[in-house]
């Protein structure tokens, strides 16, 4: 026999002991619940990472190094409350379900879940309130302030305007130089332009010792911190070049707030978003029809933002109620 035939039966065998080896080790784990935690472990961990995301908390209920044993059975997909879009059950779930207290003649599951769903809301609404002229008259308060969420921003006032802009505000997104005190029930929303707006909302809370950005800042707000959130610079730069293709140097505090909405909420409702009926850019509060003078700076793309707002109205993305 030849020494290249030798050494090609002495490779086959080779891969033949270790397929037997695999095989037998296969074999005997899956006999061993515990032993399965070697091999689902890893990706079990990746899928609650990914599910969860990163936690900010000092010690999480899911942690990267977690318990095998809590990390078996811990299931971050599966949802605890019932929505008319998780509300399909498997056969099997149904069957489960249906065998905890015997019920002998049900009425029809899905017409059930529908008339649940038609008197019990499942979707979370929000309002994106802008502060645009076309406000004024508009007579929107009632409506905004039904909804779940509302979210203003910078310097809006409600006091006064409760007629068109409502009164209600659960989330205020502003930055240090637009800064306003907020009630204690609602959520500050920092925009950070800089480290120093990280710096900034830090002093304001405590010490007050940040008085100067770029220009006079308010030393300290009234704002509940238990309720401040910090918009991500990666979301920030997602809108920038996702939704905006880099048009302008960086988007306006209006679209940032939008697209936060889209992202968090199930029904987002525009208000006070565009131009008025005669064309004027400027804010509901003021009387200076001249005020969107901020369009031709060059810092944001007042018009492509528009645009983009108008094609999420075309496909039924968003609903914008235009004003006046």
């Amino acid at each position: 026999m030849t020494l290249t035939k030798r050494r090609i039966i002495r490779t086959f065998a080779l891969l033949l002991c270790i397929l037997t080896f695999t095989t037998f080790l296969f074999s005997y784990t899956l006999r061993d619940t515990d032993s399965l935690y070697f091999f689902k472990y890893p990706f079990r961990l990746s899928d609650s990472f990914f599910s969860k995301g990163l936690c900010a908390c000092k010690q999480c209920l899911v942690e990267l190094d977690d318990d095998p044993w809590f990390v078996e059975r811990f299931n971050h997909s599966v949802h605890p409350l019932m929505t008319r879009d998780n509300s399909v059950l498997s056969d099997e779930t149904f069957k489960w379900w249906q065998w905890l207290q015997a019920e002998r003649k049900p009425a029809n599951f899905t017409q059930v879940v529908e008339e649940l769903f038609q008197v019990i809301p499942d979707e979370t609404t929000c309002a994106v309130v802008g502060n645009s002229g076309n406000l004024k008259g508009a007579h929107y308060g009632s409506l905004i302030d039904a909804s779940d969420f509302i979210i203003r921003m910078n310097q809006a006032p409600t006091s006064g305007f409760e007629r068109d802009v409502g009164s209600r505000t659960t989330h205020h997104v502003l930055y240090p130089e637009s800064a306003i005190d907020l009630d204690n029930s609602t959520s500050l929303v920092l925009i950070p332009f800089k480290t120093l707006d990280l710096q900034w909302i830090v002093s304001a809370l405590t010490t007050g010792t940040i008085k100067h950005t770029y220009m006079p800042v308010m030393s300290r707000i009234r704002a509940n911190k238990d309720k401040v959130l910090i918009y991500s610079p990666t979301f920030f730069k997602y809108v920038y070049e996702s939704w905006l293709d880099g048009h302008g140097r960086y988007p306006s505090t209006g679209f940032l707030s939008l697209l936060f909405a889209i992202h968090v909420c199930d029904q987002v409702n525009v208000f006070g978003f565009g131009a008025d009926q005669n064309g004027n850019w400027h804010h509901y509060w003021e009387d200076n029809l001249l005020s969107g003078a901020f369009r031709h700076t060059g810092v944001h793309d007042g018009d492509f933002e528009y645009n983009v707002t108008l094609l999420l109205v075309d496909k039924h993305k968003i609903k914008m109620f235009k004003g006046r």
